[in-house]
C-alpha cells in the first residue's frame, strides 16, 4: 500500500515525433522498470503497426517507482499519449486518469498545430503542466526561441523548462525530480465507498478482457464482486495487477492508483470506456464524470471478399472495438457488395490503421467502399435526416436541402510555403477566418467543409510545404451546401462502393477523375466497358475500356474480302452478346486508387 502523498499520475503529451515515445523509453530505464537486456526504442508501442510507422497510436500505462533525492520512493504512473489529430480521444482519456502533464516540445522545430490542442485539453482537464524541451542536442535547437514561442502562443510560463535529450539521456533525473516536487498528488479516502473510472480496455488472447483502472476512492480487491455502472453489469474480479510495463500482480489497488483487473468479462458490450466501476454490495451513490464520448467524422463501409467471413468480420470488428473506444460499427448490406458493416472514424489515417488491423491481426481479406462524413438531408415533408452513405440518398425530389460538416483547421506553416497552402485551402472551398505570424511562421486558421478534407488534403498539405506544416482541426458545425450525387457506372451497372457526394461546381472535373482513373486502373476484357459518372439520370463524363481483340481473320491467306468481314461481322455480334451478360470484376486496389484526388 502506498501513501497518496508519493502517487504521481501524469501523461505526456506532444506533436507528431516531438519524442514522447523515446522520453517514455528513458524514464522507464531510468527507473529500472525493466532490465537492460529487455528494453528496446519504443518499448510501449508494441503494435507492429506502431513500430514500423514510428507513431503511436494506442496510450500505454507504466508504473514506475523512483527513489527521489529526498531520499523517499514515490510511484509514478505514466501514460504515453498518441500526438496525431485521429488519436486526440486515446488523449483525452488518459488526460482524465491523472493530475498532470509532460508537455514535450521539439527544441529545433518549436510549438505545432497538435501542441496547442493537447495542452488545451490538459488545461481544461485541470492539469498542473511541466514543459520539457527535447532534443537540445541537435544543431538546429533554438532553445530560447522556442521558450519565447511557448510563452506567446500557449501562454504558459516556460521560464523554468526543462532541457533535456530523450536520444542521448541528457537530463532525465530532472524530469523524475520535477514530476515529484512540482505535480500534486492525487486526493482520495481509502475508507470510502469503492468509486473507479474504467480508462481502456483490451483483449487478451489468453486472459480474456483486461480493464485499465484509475481508482479514486475505496480500494480494489482481488476477488471482490464489482458492479459496472452504466451497464449494470456485475464480475468477479479474477485478477488485480499493474504494468511496469511487464504485468505484476498486486492484491489489491488503492485511491490515486491506477493498475488492471480482469474479471472473466465475455462479452464486449459490458466494457465501456469511461463506465465507473464500484462494489457490487456497497455501491457509491453517483458515477465519476466520464469522458465525452467520441463522435466519429469519416464513415465508410468494410465488407469481407469472401461472403463467408461475415461471421468472422463481426468478432474482429468487436474484438477491435474493444481496444479502440473511439471506433463504431453497425451492419449494412450492398447490392454489389453483398454484407458487411458501416464503420465510423475519427480520420483517414484512423480507417488505414484499423483496416490494416483486421488483415494482419484477424487475416481478413476486405473491400473498403469510398470514405464520406455525415450529412443532414432537410426533406421537403418538414423531417431531418442524417445519412451516412451515399448509396442510401433518397429521391432528390423529397429533399429541400443538404446541411454538410464544416472543420475549423489550425495550420502553423513556415512563411516560404504560405503561398501554396493558401491555394490548397481555397481550392478546397475554405473560407480564411485569420493569419498571425509568430517568428517566421505563419498560423493559419481556416474553416473548410469536412469532405473535402478526409480524402488526401493531409497528404497534399504535406507535400506541397514539404513536411513542414502541421494540422489540427475540430468539427465546427453544419452549413447547408449545392451538393450533388455523383453516381459511377461500369458497364452501365452502378457500382455503390464509389458514390460519392460532391459540390455540383466540382462535379465534372471530379467525374472525369475518376472515370480516367478506373480507365486505367480495370482490367481490359473481351469486350469494350464504358465507364461513365452521372448525376441522376445525366452523364457529364465517360471513358471506354477498348476490348482485347482475338485477329479471327489470321487464317484467311487472301482470298474473297467478304469472308473476312463475315467473320468479322461474327465476332462483333458475339462482343455484343457478352456485353450484355458479361461481368467486370473491379479490384480492390482500383477502389481506394480511384478515389484519391490528388494528383496522379
Amino acid at each position: 500500500m502506498t501513501d497518496l502523498a508519493h502517487i504521481r499520475n501524469f501523461s505526456i503529451i506532444a506533436h507528431i515525433d516531438h519524442g514522447k515515445s523515446t522520453l517514455a523509453d528513458r524514464l522507464i530505464a531510468t527507473c529500472g522498470g525493466l532490465s537492460d537486456r529487455e528494453m528496446k526504442e519504443q518499448v510501449l508501442d508494441n503494435m507492429d503497426i506502431e513500430r514500423e510507422r514510428g507513431i503511436t497510436i494506442k496510450a500505454q500505462t507504466v508504473r514506475l517507482n523512483y527513489q527521489a533525492q529526498d531520499g523517499q520512493t514515490y510511484e509514478l504512473n505514466l501514460m504515453d499519449t498518441p500526438g496525431h489529430v485521429d488519436f486526440t480521444y486515446e488523449v483525452s482519456r488518459s488526460l482524465a486518469a491523472c493530475e498532470g502533464s509532460l508537455l514535450v516540445v521539439d527544441a529545433s522545430q518549436g510549438v505545432e498545430a497538435q501542441t496547442l490542442a493537447n495542452v488545451y485539453m490538459a488545461i481544461e482537464a485541470d492539469h498542473e503542466i511541466i514543459v520539457v524541451l527535447n532534443k537540445v542536442d541537435l544543431p538546429a535547437a533554438d532553445v530560447e526561441r522556442v521558450k519565447t514561442q511557448i510563452e506567446d502562443v500557449i501562454g504558459i510560463d516556460a521560464s523554468d523548462a526543462i532541457e533535456v535529450s530523450a536520444k542521448t539521456g541528457l537530463n532525465i533525473e530532472a524530469v523524475l525530480e520535477a514530476l515529484v516536487t512540482r505535480l500534486p498528488a492525487p486526493s482520495g479516502a481509502r475508507d470510502a465507498k469503492l468509486s473507479s473510472m474504467l480508462v481502456d480496455s483490451w483483449y487478451d488472447p489468453y486472459l480474456g478482457v483486461m480493464a485499465l483502472m484509475r481508482v479514486k476512492d475505496g480500494v480494489l480487491r482481488k476477488g471482490m464482486k464489482v458492479r459496472m455502472m452504466d451497464t449494470g453489469a456485475s464480475h468477479q474480479v479474477d485478477r488485480v495487477g499493474v504494468l511496469t510495463p511487464k504485468i505484476v500482480d498486486v492484491p489489491e489497488l488503492g485511491p490515486g492508483e491506477v493498475g488492471f483487473i480482469t474479471a472473466s468479462i465475455k462479452t464486449v458490450a459490458d466494457c465501456q470506456v469511461g463506465d465507473t466501476v464500484t462494489d457490487d454490495r456497497n455501491p457509491c451513490a453517483t458515477p465519476l464524470p466520464g469522458f465525452k464520448p467520441s463522435v466519429p467524422v469519416v464513415f465508410c463501409g468494410l465488407f469481407p471478399t469472401d461472403a463467408a467471413s461475415y461471421g468472422h468480420l463481426r468478432e474482429s470488428l468487436e474484438k477491435l472495438r474493444l481496444n479502440d473506444a473511439s471506433f463504431h460499427f453497425e451492419p449494412e448490406s450492398s447490392a454489389a457488395l453483398g454484407f458487411g458493416f458501416r464503420c465510423g472514424f475519427l480520420g483517414l489515417l484512423h480507417l488505414e490503421i484499423i483496416q490494416e488491423r483486421l488483415e494482419r491481426e484477424f487475416d481478413l481479406d476486405l473491400i473498403t467502399t469510398a470514405p464520406s462524413v455525415v450529412y443532414k438531408l432537410n426533406m421537403t415533408d418538414g423531417s431531418t435526416m442524417e445519412m451516412h452513405n451515399p448509396a442510401d440518398m433518397p429521391d432528390v425530389m423529397k429533399i429541400a436541402s443538404i446541411e454538410e460538416p464544416w472543420i475549423r483547421a489550425t495550420i502553423f506553416v513556415p512563411d516560404e510555403f504560405l503561398g501554396p497552402v493558401l491555394t490548397l485551402c481555397t481550392e478546397r472551398r475554405g473560407e480564411q477566418v485569420e493569419l498571425t505570424y509568430v517568428g517566421n511562421r505563419a498560423m493559419v486558421v481556416y474553416k473548410l467543409p469536412l469532405n473535402e478534407v478526409v480524402f488526401d488534403f493531409y497528404d497534399r498539405l504535406k507535400s506541397i510545404s514539404r513536411g513542414y506544416a502541421s494540422f489540427d482541426y475540430q468539427i465546427d458545425h453544419y452549413i447547408e451546401g449545392d451538393l450533388v450525387k455523383l453516381q459511377i457506372l461500369v458497364n452501365a451497372e452502378p457500382v455503390d462502393a464509389l458514390s460519392v457526394i460532391v459540390h455540383r461546381d466540382q462535379s465534372e472535373s471530379r467525374g472525369r477523375s475518376i472515370c480516367q482513373r478506373l480507365k486505367d486502373l480495370i482490367p481490359r476484357q473481351l469486350f469494350k466497358i464504358p465507364v461513365q459518372a452521372a448525376i441522376g439520370g445525366k452523364v457529364i463524363a465517360r471513358e471506354t475500356i477498348s476490348a482485347m481483340r482475338k485477329d479471327v481473320t489470321a487464317k484467311c491467306y487472301g482470298g474473297d474480302i467478304t469472308r473476312k468481314r463475315k467473320l468479322l461481322e461474327k465476332q462483333k455480334e458475339g462482343k455484343k452478346r457478352m456485353r450484355q451478360f458479361g461481368k467486370v470484376d473491379i479490384p480492390q486496389s482500383a477502389f481506394i486508387a480511384a478515389l484519391k484526388m490528388g494528383d496522379a
